[in-house]
C-alpha cells in the first residue's frame, strides 16, 4: 500500500470532494506559521505527494483546532489529513514528536487551554 492509500484509509477525507476554495486555510489560526497551508495538504495529498508533507514542520504546526473542517463548504477534513500525515511521520521514528510527560515543562502560562488539550491529543498518539 503507498502511502497516499494509507493516508487515506487512516483519515477517511474523500480529497476528491476539494474545489480547492481556500476557506479551510483562510479560517487556519496556524496559517502564518505553515509551510504547507491546510488547501495545500488537501492537494497534495490529492496528487500522491506525502513524502514532503511528511518532512515539513507543518504538520506539528497544525493544532487540530477543526477550523478549517468547519468552513468547509464540500465535507472535506484537512485536519484529519494533517492527523494521519503526522502519525506516518512519528511512527517510524519509535516514538512521538514529543512525549506527554514532556508538555507540562514547555507551558507557557499565556497558552489557550485548547492548545494544551490538543498538544495533550496530538502527541499521545
Amino acid at each position: 500500500m503507498d502511502l497516499k492509500e494509507q493516508v487515506l484509509i487512516m483519515s477517511g477525507v474523500d480529497v476528491r470532494k476539494c474545489m480547492a476554495c481556500g476557506k479551510c486555510s483562510g479560517a487556519c489560526p496556524s496559517y502564518n506559521e505553515m509551510e504547507y497551508h491546510p488547501h495545500q495538504f488537501v492537494s497534495m495529498v490529492k496528487k500522491g505527494n506525502i513524502e514532503p508533507l511528511m518532512k515539513s514542520e507543518s504538520v506539528y504546526k497544525c493544532l487540530t483546532c477543526y477550523a478549517c473542517i468547519e468552513r468547509c463548504p464540500r465535507g472535506v477534513e484537512p485536519a484529519k489529513l494533517i492527523e494521519a500525515i503526522r502519525l506516518l511521520a512519528v511512527r517510524p521514528q519509535g516514538s512521538n514528536h514529543i512525549k506527554a510527560d514532556d508538555i507540562p515543562s514547555l507551558l507557557d502560562p499565556e497558552l489557550p487551554q485548547q492548545a494544551i488539550v490538543t498538544a495533550f491529543r496530538k502527541y499521545s498518539k
